[in-house]
């Protein structure tokens, strides 16, 4: 008989907003998942522990104590908020998110992991079309420079153009010299 999963519906701004920028990379704290899956940040860091070797270094890190003091004085958080930040938080990355499921092994935390990764996906996609957007504004702006300098280009032939009529017309009205037929005199 097929198991009935409950599904946990978690807002995707609530989500965006636990996430951090960390050593240039994209991270949720050990106290939101915990918050998230609805188990005590012990518990969850207990379990990281009993299974460490599935969580390299590029899965999960522990903030130093100057990373750890530099993001405390940085966010913007009540006495409340603060209160359990004792100790570093575990930093997880995608990876380390998706791994969390097989660690944890309970059904909230397989659906609040969909969700997460959806919303890192999701913001992949829009850095991507961000990146896209970039790289064709980069291309035209590269053709209105190649166009200004084509136009420029226009600009000296016809300058050129004028200059080589103006000598002719200056040519042919100069005063002339020597003999002189009837067709010289009009």
């Amino acid at each position: 008989m097929k198991k009935s999963i409950k599904s946990v519906a978690i807002h995707t701004e609530i989500l965006k907003n636990k996430i951090y920028l960390i050593r240039n990379t994209k991270v949720m704290l050990d106290r939101d998942l915990a918050e998230l899956y609805n188990v005590e940040t012990k518990r969850l860091k207990e379990a990281v522990r009993r299974n460490i070797e599935r969580f390299p270094e590029d899965f999960m890190f522990e903030m130093t104590k100057d990373e750890f003091l530099n993001w405390r004085t940085q966010i913007a958080s009540s006495n409340s908020e603060m209160m359990g930040l004792r100790y570093a938080p575990f930093c997880f990355t995608e990876q380390g998110i998706a791994m969390i499921s097989s660690v944890l092994n309970n059904s909230r935390a397989i659906q609040v992991n969909i969700q997460i990764i959806r919303v890192f996906t999701k913001m992949r996609e829009l850095l991507l079309s961000h990146k896209e957007i970039l790289k064709k504004l980069k291309q035209i702006e590269n053709k209105d420079i190649e166009q200004d300098e084509k136009i420029i280009l226009i600009f000296k032939y016809i300058e050129q153009l004028e200059k080589t009529k103006q000598e002719e017309l200056k040519y042919r009205n100069r005063r002339k010299l020597g003999f002189k037929t009837s067709e010289d005199n009009p």
